[in-house]
C-alpha cells in the first residue's frame, strides 16, 4: 500500500472474519437425534400421502385411457356401419360416408375432450385435497374467472354450443345444399365453430355457427323437380299430355334416372292460360340433390317428343315452309294533310299565280 507495508488479502480476511463458534459433540448428537425423530414421526404421513397421490394419478390415467378407447371404438363402429350400408344397392341414396365420418369424428372429439377434462380435473382437485389444501377459495376464484371468461368470449361459447347441437341433431352435413340465411351453397366442412359453404360461383363462405338462425336443407328427404311446358293455346291438350307422359315413361325406365326418380312423373295441369300461350306444369319426386339434373333431362326429352309430334312451343323456330301472314297495312303510307287540295296546308303550299305577283 502507498506509504505503508504491504498487507496480503488472506491476512486482511482473517482479521475481519469473526472467530467460528465451536460445536460440541453433544450438541451435534442432539441435532441428529431431533432430525431422526422428526423424520420418524412424519415418514408414515409422507408415505401415505405419496401413495395416495400416485394411486389417484394412476386411476385417472387408466380411466381416461379406457374412456377414450371406448369412444374411439364406438366411432369406428359407426364408420364401419356407414361403409357397409354404402356398399348395398341403395347405399348411395341413404348414406353419405364423408358426412357420416365427419359427424362421428366431431362428436367423438367433443366427448373425448369433455371426458378428459372431467377426469383430470377431478384428479387434480383430489391431489390438492391430499396436500391438505383448502379448496374453497380456489373453487370460488375459478367460478369468478369462469364467469368473466364466459362474458368476454360469449360469441365463441355460442358458436361452440350451436355447432355441438347442430352436429348432434344432424341438421346438415357434408354434401348438403343448404340455405343458412347469411349464405347458401353446398356444405364443404362442418366444424364446432365454423361451417364452410361453397357458393354457386365457387366461393367459400365461412359462417359462424352462432350466426345461423335458421337452416333450409335442400338435400334431406326428397326433392321436387318441376318443369313448365309453354305451348300455343290452339294445341290439343290431350295430345300434349300423351307426348309428355310418353317422354317421362321412357326416362323412368333408363339408368340412372330410374334411381333418381322416386315417383312417377305427373302432369299437374294448366298453371297459366293467356291469349297467345298456355303453360302445363309437370312435377316429379326425385332423390335429394338431384333435382336440377332431372329437370334438365326431362326438358330435353319433352322438347324432343313435342318436335316429333309437330307441336310447337311458344318462342320456338317456325316450321319449314310456314311463314307469318303479311301485314296488309305494311305498304300503306301514313295519312297526310297535303293529300287533300282543300286543306289549309295544301292551300298554303300552292304557288301564287303570276297575276297576283304582278300587282
Amino acid at each position: 500500500m502507498p506509504g505503508g507495508c504491504p498487507v496480503s488479502w488472506s491476512a486482511l480476511a482473517a482479521a475481519t472474519d469473526p472467530e467460528p463458534i465451536p460445536v460440541t459433540l453433544d450438541e451435534a448428537a442432539e441435532k441428529a437425534t431431533n432430525a431422526a425423530s422428526w423424520v420418524e414421526e412424519n415418514w408414515s404421513t409422507w408415505l401415505n400421502t405419496g401413495l395416495r397421490i400416485l394411486l389417484i394419478l394412476v386411476v385417472a390415467l387408466l380411466l381416461r385411457m379406457a374412456v377414450r378407447r371406448a369412444l374411439t371404438k364406438l366411432i369406428e363402429r359407426m364408420n364401419r356401419s356407414a361403409q357397409a350400408v354404402e356398399g348395398t344397392a341403395l347405399g348411395g341414396l341413404l348414406v353419405n360416408t364423408e358426412r357420416r365420418r365427419q359427424r362421428s369424428e366431431a362428436i367423438g372429439s367433443v366427448l373425448r375432450s369433455v371426458a378428459s377434462f372431467l377426469i383430470m380435473g377431478t384428479a387434480g382437485l383430489m391431489v390438492l385435497g391430499a396436500f391438505k389444501i383448502d379448496l374453497a377459495p380456489l373453487l370460488a376464484s375459478a367460478g369468478v374467472a369462469g364467469v368473466a371468461i364466459g362474458f368476454g368470449a360469449r360469441n365463441l361459447v355460442t358458436d361452440f354450443l350451436s355447432g355441438v347441437f347442430m352436429i348432434l341433431e344432424d341438421q346438415y352435413g357434408v354434401g348438403d345444399s343448404v340455405d343458412a340465411g347469411v349464405a347458401s351453397g353446398e356444405v364443404v366442412e362442418v366444424g364446432l365453430r365454423v361451417t364452410k359453404l361453397r357458393g354457386v360461383d365457387g366461393e367459400i363462405w365461412y359462417v359462424r355457427n352462432g350466426e345461423i338462425k335458421r337452416i333450409g336443407n335442400l338435400s334431406q328427404g326428397w326433392a321436387t323437380a318441376a318443369v313448365d311446358v309453354t305451348v300455343r293455346p290452339t294445341e290439343d291438350l290431350d295430345q300434349v299430355r300423351s307426348v309428355i307422359v310418353a317422354a317421362a315413361d321412357s326416362m323412368a325406365k333408363e339408368e340412372p334416372w330410374d334411381e333418381r326418380l322416386w315417383g312417377p312423373v305427373e302432369v299437374l295441369g294448366l298453371s297459366e292460360v293467356l291469349l297467345d300461350s298456355m303453360t302445363i306444369r309437370v312435377s316429379a319426386k326425385t332423390m335429394p340433390g338431384k333435382k336440377l339434373g332431372v329437370e334438365r333431362e326431362l326438358r330435353w326429352r319433352i322438347k324432343r317428343g313435342l318436335d316429333e309430334a309437330g307441336i310447337r312451343i311458344v318462342g320456338g323456330i317456325p316450321a319449314q315452309g310456314e311463314e307469318a301472314a303479311a301485314d296488309p297495312t305494311a305498304g300503306m303510307a301514313a295519312p297526310s294533310a297535303f293529300a287533300s287540295t282543300t286543306s289549309p296546308q295544301s292551300a298554303a303550299a300552292t304557288p301564287l299565280p303570276k297575276s297576283d305577283l304582278s300587282k
